[in-house]
């Protein structure tokens, strides 16, 4: 019993609790910036998870939430964090002990003997235990890494449930968009033809030269490809959303929208200090580069002697029912120390210290990305709002401009040449504003995504 309790007592280390790693202060970036530029696109509203809904749209709703669910690329994601969430329980098996029971049933009987010969059976049992001494912390390490790599998959989860939705937006943004552009490519077309029957009336009646006729016709000509063309690129947004949700273009069930029912949506206020927290990407780098912190632990302890406690008991009878009458007790102490191995831990120590400087590079880098990509978002932003309030002022005087040069035409006071630079000043201006709104809501979307989407690390 004494031996039994000695081994139950060296044990006692398994059972600790393990503590997580944590990054040193020197690890990170310092100063950090104080406030964004361009910050009058921010609002003090709270950043909420399901952002995409301060648009206004089901459609869109009904398209995120179909991408969060039936995606093959969210499906992947998932299995990946179940497979870390196995490794880690394999990496943290070695800080209990691993016992193992045993069996035998074994009869004999002498060849060539007579019939009623004597057989002899023979029985045992048997249960073993072992467990490793972690007086280097090298269990221990494995452990912590395997939770950081486990951490690190789930942020890569998240971080690529933000991404898909960011794409679906964007691409529901542009087909919408597009659905606008061919509307109004569509009602420039009339438009041109109607001139066209003008201007052939005209001609007809000698008060337009031929010249007039054929570029007129020209500029319906070229409506008509600018429709086409349009009508082309919808197409293709249409199979790249559908490539996004993991559907055939023709299940897509998109409703006719317009961006005119689309909301710009007041983004919640994020201040530079609180993005380290808010963006899956960095918390997925920090992760990484802790578990590279406990693959150097386990590195340099591997290089110490090792210790291991076996254990077991053991009993064996020729007879059945006193198999376990005399039973045998053990315990035994190994040590292992490594001596001469061509120098393969060394190396295997400083290839991690050499991996733990890449992924500090990295997560570095990732900080330096995030301050990066909300500086762009909001620039672009407040760049967008500046084009639109000047293309206003374009599109009403072009608006007024064709309306005029119409008239003017019917009534023989001005040329055709005038007549259309009005007209396609005038598509350009239509055409161009919608891209411009198109542009404002993607602008939204990349600086949702910039500022992590409401993300937030949950501390543990």
């Amino acid at each position: 019993m004494k031996a039994l309790s000695l081994f139950l007592l060296v044990l006692l280390p398994a059972c600790t609790s393990v503590q997580p790693l944590q990054l040193q202060p020197e690890d990170g970036l310092s100063p950090l910036p104080a406030a964004w530029r361009n910050a009058s696109s921010l609002d003090n509203n709270k950043l909420d998870q399901a952002w995409w809904q301060a648009f206004g749209s089901p459609d869109l709703d009904r398209l995120v939430r179909s991408v969060h669910t039936d995606s093959f690329n969210m499906a992947a994601a998932i299995a990946r964090v179940e497979q870390a969430q196995k490794l880690a329980v394999v990496a943290g098996a070695p800080l209990l002990p691993e016992v193992s029971a045993t069996g035998s049933l074994g009869r004999q009987r002498r060849m060539g003997g007579s019939s009623d010969a004597a057989s002899l059976s023979n029985y045992s049992a048997g249960l073993a235990a072992s467990y490793e001494i972690d007086f280097w912390g090298k269990n221990r390490a494995a452990y912590q890494g395997a939770l950081s790599t486990l951490r690190a998959s789930e942020f890569d989860r998240d971080s690529l449930q933000l991404t898909l939705t960011a794409s679906v937006a964007t691409a529901w943004i542009q087909q919408t968009g597009l659905q606008d552009r061919v509307q109004i490519a569509g009602r420039n077309l009339e438009n041109a033809e109607r001139v066209l029957q003008l201007v052939e009336s005209r001609y007809r009646a000698g008060a337009a030269t031929p010249i007039e006729l054929a570029q007129q016709r020209g500029l319906v000509a070229s409506q008509r490809r600018s429709q086409a063309l349009l009508q082309q690129q919808y197409g293709n947004i249409q199979a790249a959303l559908a490539v996004l949700l993991s559907k055939s273009v023709s299940e897509l069930a998109i409703a006719d929208n317009s961006l005119n029912q689309v909301a710009k949506p007041m983004i919640g206020l994020v201040m530079p200090s609180e993005l380290l927290t808010r963006r899956p990407d960095i918390a997925r780098a920090e992760a990484s580069l802790l578990a590279a912190d406990a693959n150097i632990q386990v590195a340099r302890a591997t290089m110490l002697p090792s210790i291991t406690l076996t254990g077991g008991i053991s009993t064996g009878s020729d007879h059945l029912h006193s198999v376990f009458d005399n039973p045998l007790y053990s315990l035994a102490a190994g040590i292992a120390a490594p001596i001469f191995n061509a120098g393969r831990l060394a190396a295997q120590r400083d290839y991690a210290i050499a991996r733990r400087q890449e992924l500090l590079a990295n997560y570095r880098q990732a900080i330096i990305t995030a301050f990066a990509d909300v500086e762009t978002a909001l620039n672009l932003i407040n760049g967008i709002d500046r084009q639109t309030q000047a293309q206003d002022v374009e599109l009403e005087n072009a608006q007024r401009a064709f309306a005029l040069a119409e008239s003017r035409y019917k009534a023989g006071a001005e040329t055709l040449l005038t007549m259309l630079d009005t007209q396609r000043t005038l598509f350009a201006a239509q055409d161009l504003a919608v891209q411009l709104h198109q542009l404002s809501l993607q602008a939204s979307v990349d600086l949702y995504r910039a500022l992590g989407g409401g993300w937030q690390q949950v501390a543990r």
